[in-house]
């Protein structure tokens, strides 16, 4: 009996770590599956130490008009210098480690407006890149890095729109065990039209199984990361197929001013 017990124990966990959470309590997952280690705190709250900026036509390190800076304890995306966008996308990445297994949390805001130039579809909108490549590798003209995106949207006033959805510059993934046919995939969260702070979770198990969570509440969830789909940059060609099972963290800025605080991490022990 112990045996057929323990059996049907296994496979209903393993039910769950396929299909994803729906409801998640941070505290008993971290508590259960932590490695002991405290929060890490990537961003200081007074300076930009740990970070690399990373702007399209530019090279590493090259703020283009002061892009990314910090003020009142937080990351500002401002774009107050910029009279027009010009396709100026770029990435903040924390470069002292890379991360596999972790939690990371943070939170966002959106105000002021919509950058002149800057594409439709970017208004109140950012992302959270996960898995990243290594920003020394970017090519100058590259917009988006390798990562898995955890894209972040603001409401419109009128409509839904939700936050925390995936979308996958030079990536695949798979949602319910099935490879994912569009370049962005909604979540289920609700849409939040106030420009507010909002908090965001994510638990990443490295290329296995990562899960978007707002407000404890898991929205998304894929797995099988790995190189391809669309925006494969010509240095990465030869690694298409190849598992996304760890990489650094970045941030975006496209075109609408956004703000980042509390920005932590924390290793958690693998699942699988």
């Amino acid at each position: 009996m112990k045996k057929i017990f323990y059996s049907l124990l296994f496979l209903i966990l393993g039910f769950f770590v396929i299909i994803g959470f729906n409801y998640i309590d941070l505290n008993k997952v971290i508590d259960v599956k932590s490695t002991n280690n405290q929060w890490e705190y990537l961003f200081n709250g007074k300076d930009l130490d740990g970070w690399k900026i990373k702007i399209n036509g530019h090279e590493l390190e090259d703020n283009y008009k002061n892009t990314f800076k910090v003020k009142d304890g937080v990351i500002k995306v401002s774009y107050e210098n910029y009279d027009s966008f010009n396709d100026k996308f770029g990435h903040i990445f924390y470069t002292k480690n890379k991360f596999k297994n972790y939690h990371l949390s943070l939170e966002y805001k959106f105000n002021g407006l919509h950058l002149k130039g800057a594409p439709g579809w970017s208004i109140k909108n950012s992302g959270i890149m996960l898995h990243c490549q290594d920003p020394e590798t970017m090519l100058i003209n590259q917009d988006f890095p390798v990562s898995a995106e955890v894209q972040l949207l603001g409401g419109l006033g009128k409509g839904n729109r939700p936050t925390a959805n995936i979308c996958s510059p030079g990536t695949d993934v798979d949602i319910d065990s099935k490879l994912a046919n569009a370049h962005c995939i909604s979540s289920s969260s609700k849409t939040y039209h106030e420009d507010d702070w909002v908090k965001v979770d994510v638990i990443v198990y490295s290329n296995r199984l990562v899960h978007h969570v707002i407000d404890n509440d898991t929205v998304l969830s894929y797995s099988n990361l790995k190189i391809g789909g669309n925006k494969v940059p010509k240095n990465f060609l030869d690694k298409i197929g190849n598992p996304l099972s760890e990489g650094y963290i970045s941030l975006q800025s496209e075109g609408h001013p956004v703000e980042f605080r509390n920005i932590k991490i924390k290793k958690i022990k693998s699942i699988f």
